[in-house]
């Protein structure tokens, strides 16, 4: 009998929780982050909520993607699901927009004057933006792909790190990868004496212009910045609790790459998703279906996942 009422009464609890977690609503208003003469916008998401909550700031992926997971050719809204996901858990977060990249598009100035410690700095600006509201009661860095990278050079003032879908080899290593892969040496014998250079520091005034996607010399400049960081010495660095997720159905981002993280840091919790990819959505098709992924803002994120992300903040 004493068993049957225990059973119960947990039942009730746990029932009870779900429902109150479930009635959690939200609501979202504009940040500015104001540097020098220049202004980051970002969205706040904040639980209703009458005690403190955590807040995680969540940096997003390469190239124009927006502060919601979004780019000019696709819209997935990955992140701002992300975002609603974590404030009906009862944690907030600020997602942004990059230098140069939606509604911070003038912050990015020339390409020729961008580089990835712009990217890192801005990032500690957020977290120290943050740390003046005295709602949170902890901030959680969240990089998802290259943001992972950013968010790992500035979590030192973090209170917790979590890589999603993270690079864990350098730059420059994954682009060789990437080229490699497509089997034409004429092409790697293009390329690879580029990267090479950059690696060491050098910009490359002659470049073939079918390869001005990659590296014109407006862009150099950046990747010579990027290319200075290998995240399995930057995560080693840091002292603060770190959760690395990575989904086995990412196209882009191998579960060797979290190997390699979760190798280099003896902080880190590292979970594989299964059948999820690089914008972290569940894929049960094949890969014509991961593709059309990224342009589907309707299918929601993983829910193993923000299960992952809310259990390693809660604890």
């Amino acid at each position: 009998m004493n068993k049957v009422i225990l059973f119960l009464t947990v039942l009730f609890w746990s029932f009870l929780n779900a429902q109150t977690k479930k009635e959690i609503t939200f609501k979202e208003t504009p940040a500015i982050l104001k540097i020098n003469n220049d202004q980051i916008f970002g969205t706040l998401t904040t639980p209703d909520l009458t005690k403190k909550f955590p807040v995680a700031l969540i940096i997003a992926g390469s190239g124009p993607t927006d502060r919601n997971g979004n780019n000019p050719m696709m819209k997935n809204n990955s992140l701002k699901m992300l975002a609603e996901a974590l404030a009906k858990n009862g944690i907030a977060s600020l997602r942004y927009d990059k230098r140069a990249i939606g509604e911070s598009k003038a912050a990015g100035g020339s390409e020729s004057s961008l580089v990835f410690e712009n990217y890192i700095q801005d990032a500690k600006s957020w977290i120290n933006y943050l740390k003046q509201d005295k709602r949170f009661s902890k901030i959680i860095i969240i990089g998802h792909s290259e943001g992972s990278l950013i968010g790992m050079v500035a979590s030192a003032k973090a209170d917790k790190f979590i890589s999603i879908a993270g690079a864990g080899e350098p730059a420059d290593q994954i682009l060789k990868t990437q080229i490699g892969a497509k089997s034409m040496k004429q092409l790697n014998d293009m390329t690879f004496p580029i990267i090479d250079s950059l690696k060491n520091g050098f910009e490359v005034k002659k470049v073939d212009p079918m390869l001005n996607s990659l590296f014109r010399p407006s862009v150099q400049p950046y990747l010579i910045s990027w290319f200075k960081y290998n995240p399995q010495t930057e995560i080693q660095k840091l002292t603060i609790p770190i959760l690395i997720v990575q989904g086995n159905k990412d196209i882009q981002i191998a579960v060797k790459d979290a190997e390699n993280l979760k190798q280099a840091s003896k902080n880190a919790d590292l979970q594989i998703i299964d059948k999820m990819n690089h914008i972290m959505k569940i894929i049960d098709g094949n890969q014509e279906d991961n593709m059309a992924s990224y342009n589907n803002e309707t299918l929601p994120i993983s829910e193993v996942l923000v299960e992952k992300i809310v259990s390693f903040i809660e604890k």
